[in-house]
């Protein structure tokens, strides 16, 4: 007699732990990296021993970061800094700043094959989106006085990351996109 022969995984118990590694991804506790490498594991899985293996030692759930999600950013004569794990809205941003700066670090925000738009107006300031390595960006809208640039690693793009849109109008203004690798958490 020869040993039993593990049954085949099926495509919805794939989905299922690809879903879990995904809502693990957008509460902070895996970076875009390790989803990355946990989900390519989970669709190559051919026993269900395999498959436990790519869910096992997920961190557990945060307690810190924020719970409210944010879908406006005014920024007047200050400074609004966006880092760390927040959440965004319905996938949209609407960012206006006048005679300031604003930052937005979607490193940690970024974690599905969804899109997500970021629009408004920066008027003598200047606007700053931090994206993971890998994602896609589509950088657009009027400019005026204005410095645009866009500063992303030569990476391919990472499978299952989604496409971020960002749609500015710039007068006397500094719009700048850059890439950074995955903040190391401890």
């Amino acid at each position: 007699m020869g040993l039993p022969v593990p049954a085949p995984v099926n495509d919805g118990d794939r989905e299922r732990v690809a879903e879990l590694l995904q809502r693990a991804c957008g509460e902070g506790r895996l970076t875009l990296e390790e989803f990355s490498v946990r989900v390519g594991a989970v669709w190559a899985a051919e026993t269900d021993a395999e498959l436990a293996h790519a869910a096992d030692g997920l961190p557990a759930q945060p307690i810190v970061g924020s719970s409210n999600t944010v879908d406006k950013i005014l920024t007047v004569f200050s400074q609004t800094t966006r880092r760390g794990r927040w959440r965004v809205r319905d996938r949209t941003v609407r960012a206006n700043t006048v005679f300031g700066a604003t930052e937005l670090d979607l490193r940690a925000v970024l974690t599905s094959s969804d899109v997500i738009e970021i629009t408004g107006r920066t008027f003598f300031g200047e606007l700053k989106v931090i994206v993971p390595e890998g994602v896609e960006v589509d950088l657009s809208g009027l400019s005026a006085f204005s410095s645009r640039e866009m500063k992303l690693a030569p990476v391919p793009r990472v499978p299952g990351t989604p496409e971020v849109r960002i749609h500015v109008t710039a007068w006397f203004a500094s719009v700048e996109v850059i890439s950074r690798p995955p903040e190391i958490t401890r």
